[in-house]
């Protein structure tokens, strides 16, 4: 193109240049300072209450939110909501509450008009679900609303237009109906902003869906286009759970219930192996109310970090109870956002919650949690199952019983042999001491050395031998019967076939031994090694301030970061392990966790981290062959070690195969 032309489409010029377009001149005359300056003047009520609107009332999941909380704030115990067109021609909630009395109804559309709270002290401890007393007004400044009720006192309830604000008496049972008419009728162009009938209609069902799971006791229905969507009926919290979020939901999570302090957590929380891809199945509440809060997000997320794979995201509904005064509620005016005033106390409760439930062990049907070795019950004829605690890698000799009062017995010695065979799996050879060494699991040998608490036998070479009957018991994981290709065991229980990555479950077993013996030791700092030259990176204020706020946590992690400058940072001295790494973007990440998290967890997380590749080189690898006795051996230390379910990289360690399954295979019975 030829300078002197424009292009087809383009604004004409002036002569002062090109003629901005009508949209970008609206937007320069707002930018531009006037010449006429404004006086400083109020608002009308109307203008502030639209104003109000625009942070309380987003889309007509908005006004079913804060209508239904104001049901459950009246005592109701059945709540039904109906829809048109998603919530944007009629959003209509009924309950069987308290009601409002007449004289009180003008009232309940005045702005920050309420019955909830009256002073400070009561603000500060909220038990309601609202309390700010804006959101009637605000939905009636841009909708048609009308509010109906009675209380049990009143002959007949009455009716308010919000309109015009009259009041005429109707008939009505006991309770409030609230109706609101065309949202967003007088600001259309918020109206233009709200999706399809059906996507709005799944975020009210959404929202009734939230206040279903923390309210048990409570019916909801759902009604849309006069036919019913969603129905909960009163129950106990297990089956509002199944008829909320499915039988799989249950079927496939676990019990959470622990008091740490003033907090207690309860409810339940997914098995890895229900993990999602999206973060839509995470339910928190605190002290009934819907939350989204980065604290418990994370603590949720430390727990699972261990068991879940890649970006998997965990699945869980959990209540947390703790002091009104101790939360402040009054943070936005959507009430979903909160602030506490010890998070780190929530936080090591939640996460201490949820560690307790995940630790167990799952039985090979149904999610069960494994009897640990000392609460299994044992008959004079039923040999004990093995104590991991007193085993010493490479001296598995010296492995005893689980002490229940059992003597150990002649049995017992005829199992020695089976237990020292496990010792093979931790070193593929006991000829060289120098060869232990020179291993990339001979650090995590040393340290499961130390765990065990006993002398260092050499392991003698496992050869090829007839498999010691195993003694009659129900042993979750089966009897061993054979390996698949160097890398899978397989074995037998009464429900079927179990098949074990004996790799990904020796990993787990080391590296829960490697963190109970740091556990012992957690103010040891990680092993560090000098940079010969330190590496130098331009940092943001934030970076410097963090890295002299936490140089002993940075020490801790086995670093060493100081300023060199103002505006520059230098890393002298780096994890051991880590030594071949990229020095400055570890030490970028390292600055960036402590400066959203807290400092213990970080250093927590670290040494896990280095645990993890510890036990990656120091457990048995493929097409190692193992003897039967030695399948057994592992698959009795699987049962008894906490989190043998998954590897640490999360995946699944074994599985199961019912008769069914198998049947099925087959074409058996049919």
């Amino acid at each position: 193109m030829r300078r002197g032309l424009s292009a087809p489409g383009t604004p004409p010029h002036g002569p002062n240049g090109p003629t901005p377009r009508p949209r970008i001149a609206a937007v320069n005359a707002l930018l531009t300072p006037s010449a006429d300056r404004r006086p400083i003047r109020e608002l009308p009520d109307t203008l502030i209450s639209q104003i109000a609107a625009g942070e309380v009332v987003e889309r007509p999941a908005s006004v079913v939110r804060e209508l239904v909380d104001n049901a459950l704030d009246a005592g109701a115990t059945q709540v039904t909501v109906r829809l048109l067109a998603g919530g944007v021609r009629l959003i209509s909630v009924e309950d069987d509450g308290a009601g409002i009395p007449r004289a009180e109804l003008p009232v309940a559309l005045r702005r920050h008009a309420t019955s909830k709270i009256a002073s400070l002290e009561e603000l500060e401890s909220v038990g309601t679900m609202g309390f700010r007393g804006e959101a009637l007004a605000a939905i009636d400044s841009v909708s048609e609303m009308s509010i109906a009720s009675r209380t049990p006192g009143q002959e007949h309830a009455f009716l308010l237009d919000g309109q015009s604000g009259e009041v005429r008496p109707i008939a009505r049972a006991t309770g409030t109906t609230v109706e609101v008419k065309e949202l967003f009728f007088s600001t259309p162009a918020r109206r233009k902003f709200l999706k399809t009938d059906a996507t709005e209609l799944a975020h009210c069902v959404e929202a009734v869906r939230r206040h279903a799971l923390a309210r048990p006791q409570v019916g909801f229905a759902i009604w849309h286009e006069g036919r019913l969507v969603e129905q909960w009926r009163a129950g106990d919290q297990a089956q509002r759970l199944r008829d909320v979020l499915g039988d799989d939901f249950m079927d496939q999570s676990v019990a959470v219930d622990r008091v740490r302090g003033a907090v207690r957590v309860w409810g339940r929380a997914g098995i890895p192996d229900a993990a999602r891809s999206r973060a839509d199945h995470q339910f928190a509440y605190v002290n009934g109310r819907f939350v989204r809060e980065k604290t418990i997000t994370h603590a949720a997320r430390s727990a699972y970090e261990d068991v879940l794979h890649g970006h998997r995201q965990p699945v869980y509904v959990l209540f947390i109870e703790i002091e009104p005064a101790r939360v402040d509620v009054n943070v936005h005016p959507t009430k979903i956002e909160v602030r506490f005033r010890e998070s780190r106390e929530v936080h090591q409760a939640v996460r201490h919650a949820l560690d307790d439930a995940l630790a167990a062990p799952r039985a090979a049907t149904g999610g069960v949690p494994l009897l640990r070795p000392a609460e299994a019950d044992t008959d004079a004829g039923a040999l004990p199952p093995l104590q991991v605690d007193g085993v010493a890698p490479g001296g598995f000799a010296n492995a005893g019983w689980s002490q229940g009062g059992l003597a150990l017995s002649q049995r017992a010695e005829a199992w020695g042999q089976r237990v020292n065979d496990l010792g093979a799996l931790w070193h593929p050879s006991a000829g060289s001491a120098a060869l232990q060494a020179a291993e990339p699991g001979a650090a995590g040998f040393a340290v499961l050395q130390a765990v065990g608490g006993g002398t260092m036998v050499p392991p003698t070479p496992s050869t090829p031998q007839a498999a010691t009957p195993l003694p009659d018991g129900d042993w979750p994981l089966g009897r061993a019967l054979a390996q698949l290709q160097g890398v899978y065991i397989l074995a037998e229980n009464r429900h079927g076939l179990v098949i074990v990555d004996m790799h990904a479950a020796h990993e787990r077993i080391v590296y829960e031994r490697l963190k109970q013996q740091a556990g012992e030791s957690p103010g040891a700092a990680l092993a560090s090694q000098p940079l010969l030259i330190p590496a130098t990176f331009a940092a943001t204020p934030q970076e410097v301030a963090v890295a002299e706020s936490h140089a002993e946590a940075i020490a801790a992690l086995g670093m060493e970061i100081t300023a060199f400058s103002p505006r520059t940072l230098a890393v002298r001295a780096v994890p051991t392990r880590l030594a071949q790494g990229d020095a400055v973007e570890l030490a970028r990440s390292v600055l960036a966790e402590l400066a959203q998290h807290d400092a213990s967890s970080v250093i927590e997380r670290a040494r896990n981290e280095l645990l993890a590749t510890m036990a990656c080189h120091g457990a048995v690898r493929a097409n190692r062959r193992l003897t039967i006795d030695e399948m057994n051996a592992l698959l009795r230390q699987m049962e008894e070690t906490e989190r043998s379910d998954q590897c640490n990289h999360g995946r699944p360690t074994w599985r199961q195969l019912s008769l069914r399954d198998l049947d099925s295979l087959f074409l058996r019975g049919r």
